[in-house]
């Protein structure tokens, strides 16, 4: 078939038609009537074009296209049909294709709707771009249309385009009936009619000459306007749908459904810098890549954006702080001319949405869910969280009300009617709802968001963001079973926080500020915990002021966690001034002032004095009894924490029994499954192992993994630590090589859970370096410690705890692969910078006295050795006492060295001291009395055998 000229065929406008004479004067506009004067009856007939209309003496009447003008007294009016036209040949288009957009872009979605046979090799006949508002799915319809009009081949091109505004049934109804004026002879005077005769002859016949169409219908925002007129199915024929909807009807009778997402990244970037080349714009790629980030990669905004930018001359760093100030309206970001031919600014592109869904069941939820949305985490939202109780009250108490049906006291909003609103919402493309039973997650886009906030009033907004700030907290789980779920909310409560603005102060501090840093570092992330804290405390001493009990709380927190980020004597130093405030502002039995006294205390032990905790710990258990009661949690806490310190000060079998009688307390008041029943029995576990039973220890951790792993889940932290305790109790009961094993399996997990700088994933490399030396392997050891003193330095800084406990065990292996003149050397050097961060008498302190006095023994100088470890046992003895395990290792090395200095008697006579205060104290059983009744064997015999000075004096 010849191809002709392929015509354009809009709205006529000519007037013609019809004739008026008479006194006044009429125009009528294609189709319509103009009539003047007084009208009688008027019957029709089948006369000429030219047939007269006679009038009265009136005025003027002027009547648009179907409409009936008239004015004064009309005796008789005759009208007349024009005859129908003849069919417009092919080709032929109806309607207007929109002008391609200032930079397109062929995206995937393009590729795949011009892609025309699916994958089981049928071909596409019907396809359904769905999208929010925005993304460009008119202008991805557009270039598949361009691209289907002008393929001029038998087998792809088009005889007949009709492209419709399918916003509303009548637009869809208008087009379709000039479609059927110009193809099919249909009556211009009866629309309806003229459409179905349209999609009527649409529709194949047998011997008919067939007509390749393509129908677009785009922008449907009801799929009930496409009933009765969706084109019909045909081998000839195409459909092609834009919507926002994603109402099952749509996507019914087998039309493939492609979803138009945002911009790539990479597209983003190419289309900023192609619409803002040539316009004095020279921003650099990383600015233009920030800028569409914040717009969210949207093609719309960044269209808009592009515009602005041309029109004001603003640079992209002043138009960025435009859209980062709260105070501004992102209307007051839009262009004065829209380009592209665009309708609405962005700020409107999406009201009518809205206003659609808040009409869908259940009637008036969908616009105030979609505000509670707008105050979270654009890239999820949990389910639960907008079900929760405070959720249901803020719809309930914010639904939208219209019609006298909706008077008096709202009925209560159902977690069933939150989740059909969420589903309307989806239906709009105004949200995601993956309602999959794994996520059960809602995301929004950034700009949805920031529109819609924009609407509320100041009272409004501020009801919202702590409505959002009640829903966290409800639905967040009381144990972190999950941590990506863990970090969702996190990530929520950072967005709120974003947005709430000084909401979340008024008129108190959001107890969700508070999880959220705890869950930081419940997670093992404490320097992130830490710094979270420090923000908080600032933020609440500006909103509230220094003395209020939410300021006070955000410094214990902050001191918390800076002792477990490595900072032990600043954090002692913070909660000793905070007690001061504390108990000056609450009194000295407030609960939160004995908190204090409790951290305090903790804090005294991890400085190096057990003994002093643990008497701070006793006089602080007797207050919580009398203020708490004996079963209050934190009465409970109190005593597993009195049992620990015990333990450091030397008595671990002791701390075992206390932990053992904890613990059915515990069962009783908490459970079996309640956090702190799990960790008192790990500690419990942990202590029997200090007492000297590593094959019990490995065998409760190994009973306790179990039950920690279905309470808490695989990957809790408290779930990987209790491995990593599996582990080294497993080693300390003789197996290093399946401690190491265990470790190195237990590495990638706590990785993958917690990140790699994370303190609980740098202690576990230490510990598999430290495993791997102890089953041989010294030089190793020595080489993964290197490693990981260099991150220690870099995420903690050289003086935190562990880097200098990593530099300790870095010199030990250093000298087990034997070097030992550089293992002491390197204790030499480590020492002073220990007793300047911890204190000369810090437990660590002493440890590293002992290792340095170990390698100058084992360098050549045992003299000198000796002569340390007599000075450390007298500390040790001092600080410890003189039954501690640690004092009585002292005690031994002193013997030790002495003997290997060539005082073989004074060795006898040091151990024989030794051999009985151990005897006497732990009992002639004690697991060690053997190794020491060895030791004075063997003295005895050199004593023998070289005879020297009779050493008497004690240490």
């Amino acid at each position: 078939m010849a191809q002709e000229d392929k015509r354009q065929h809009g709205p006529d406008t000519a007037e013609a038609g019809v004739t008026v004479t008479g006194s006044g004067n009429a125009t009528a506009a294609s189709g319509g009537t103009a009539v003047t004067g007084y009208r009688g009856p008027a019957p029709r007939s089948d006369r000429s074009p030219d047939a007269p209309v006679h009038l009265s003496d009136t005025g003027d009447a002027i009547a648009t296209a179907g409409a009936v003008a008239n004015t004064g007294y009309i005796g008789a009016l005759t009208m007349q049909q024009r005859a129908p036209q003849e069919p417009t040949p092919w080709p032929h288009q109806v309607g207007v294709i929109p002008p391609a957009a200032r930079a397109f872009q062929r995206r995937a979605a393009a590729e795949r709707l011009h892609t025309t046979v699916d994958g089981g090799g049928t071909a596409v006949l019907n396809q359904l771009l769905t999208g929010m508002g925005g993304v460009g799915k008119t202008q991805l319809a557009a270039d598949y249309v361009r691209t289907a009009w002008n393929d001029g081949s038998e087998a792809g091109g088009l005889d007949v385009l009709v492209w419709v505004d399918a916003s509303a049934r009548s637009a869809i109804v208008t087009r379709y009936a000039q479609a059927g004026v110009e193809l099919c002879r249909a009556d211009p005077n009866d629309p309806d009619n003229a459409a179905r005769s349209f999609l009527a002859w649409l529709t194949p016949k047998a011997g008919a000459k067939p007509c390749r169409w393509l129908i677009v219908l785009d922008d449907v925002a009801d799929p009930d306007d496409l009933k009765g007129l969706w084109p019909p199915d045909s081998p000839h024929g195409r459909t092609l749908v834009t919507t926002r909807r994603r109402d099952a009807a749509l996507a019914a009778q087998g039309r493939r459904t492609i979803e138009v997402g945002l911009f790539t990244e990479a597209e983003a970037l190419t289309y900023l810098t192609a619409s803002l080349t040539g316009h004095g714009h020279d921003e650099s790629a990383d600015e233009l890549t920030a800028l569409a980030k914040d717009l969210g990669r949207l093609p719309l905004a960044l269209a808009q954006a592009a515009a602005y930018l041309i029109d004001t001359d603003e640079s992209v760093a002043g138009y960025r702080e435009l859209l980062a100030d709260r105070a501004t309206a992102l209307a007051d970001a839009a262009p004065d001319r829209l380009p592209d031919d665009q309708d609405l600014p962005l700020a409107a592109a999406w009201s009518l949405s809205i206003d659609r869904a808040d009409t869908l069941k259940p009637v008036g939820l969908a616009r105030p869910m979609l505000t509670l949305t707008a105050f979270l985490d654009a890239n999820g939202i949990p389910q639960d969280v907008l079900t929760s109780a405070p959720a249901l009250a803020h719809l309930t108490a914010h639904r939208t009300r219209t019609g006298p049906e909706h008077a008096g006291a709202p009925d209560p909003v159902s977690a069933r009617d939150a989740v059909r609103a969420l589903s309307a919402l989806h239906r709009l493309s105004l949200v995601d709802h993956d309602r999959d039973a794994s996520h059960r997650t809602v995301r929004v886009h950034q700009l949805i968001q920031r529109t819609t906030r924009d609407t509320l009033t100041p009272h409004q907004y501020d009801i919202t963001a702590r409505a959002a700030a009640d829903a966290l907290i409800a639905a967040w789980p009381t144990v972190e079973r999950n941590t990506a779920l863990a970090q969702t909310f996190r990530a929520n409560t950072t967005a709120l926080a974003g947005h709430a603005g000084q909401a979340l102060y008024r008129p108190d501090a959001h107890a969700v500020l508070y999880r959220t840093g705890r869950s930081l570092g419940e997670a093992g992330q404490v320097i992130a915990a830490r710094d979270h804290f420090q923000h908080l405390t600032e933020t609440t001493c500006h909103h509230l002021g220094p003395d209020h009990p939410d300021t006070l709380t955000a410094r214990n927190d902050l001191a918390e966690w800076r002792g477990e980020a490595g900072d032990a004597a600043g954090a002692a130093d913070a909660f000793a001034e905070l007690l001061d405030d504390r108990i000056r502002v609450l009194g000295p039995d407030h609960p939160n002032t004995l908190t204090t006294r409790g951290h305090l205390a903790q804090l005294r032990g991890r400085a190096g004095d057990a003994a002093g905790a643990a008497d701070a710990l006793a006089d602080l258990l007797d207050d919580r009894i009398r203020v708490l009661g004996p079963d209050a949690p934190d009465t409970l806490t109190t005593r597993g924490n009195l049992a620990f310190w015990r333990g450091r000060a030397g008595d671990a079998a002791g701390a075992a029994d206390a932990l053992a009688d904890l613990l059915d307390d515990r069962i009783r008041v908490l459970g079996p499954d309640a956090p702190g029943t799990l960790t008192t029995r790990g500690d419990l576990a942990f202590w029997r192992g200090e007492a000297g039973d590593a094959a019990g220890a490995a065998d409760a951790f190994a009973e306790l993994l179990s039950h920690v792993v279905r309470v808490l889940g695989p990957d809790a932290p408290g779930t990987l630590t209790t491995r990593g305790n599996l582990a080294f109790w497993r080693g300390e009961a003789g197996d290093a090589a399946g401690a190491a094993d265990a470790f190195a399996e237990l590495l990638p997990h706590v990785v993958r859970v917690l990140g790699p700088d994370a303190p609980d994933t740098l202690a576990t490399r230490g510990n598999l370096a430290q495993w791997r030396g102890r089953a041989g392997d010294a030089a190793g050891a020595a080489d993964a410690l290197a490693e990981l003193l260099d991150d220690r330095i870099r995420v903690l800084g050289p003086d935190a705890p562990g880097t200098l406990t990593t530099r300790g065990n870095l010199a030990f292996w250093r000298g087990e692969a034997g070097d030992a003149a550089g293992a002491a050397d390197a204790f030499a050097e480590l020492l002073p910078h220990v007793v300047r961060v911890l204190g000369p008498d810090a437990t660590d302190t002493l440890a590293i006295r002992g290792n340095l006095a170990f390698w100058r023994g084992k360098a050549g100088d045992a003299a000198g050795a000796g002569d340390a470890y007599k000075q450390l046992h007298v500390a040790r003895r001092r600080l410890m006492g003189e039954n501690h395990p640690a004092t009585l290792a002292a005690w031994g090395s002193f013997a030790h060295w002495r003997g290997q200095a060539g005082d073989a008697a004074g060795a006898v006579t040091v151990t024989e001291q030794l051999l009985e205060h151990m005897v006497r104290v732990l009992g002639a059983d004690h697991p060690h009395v053997p190794i020491i009744r060895s030791n004075l064997a063997h003295w005895q015999k050199e004593a023998e055998r070289v005879p020297g000075l009779s050493g008497n004096d004690r240490s």
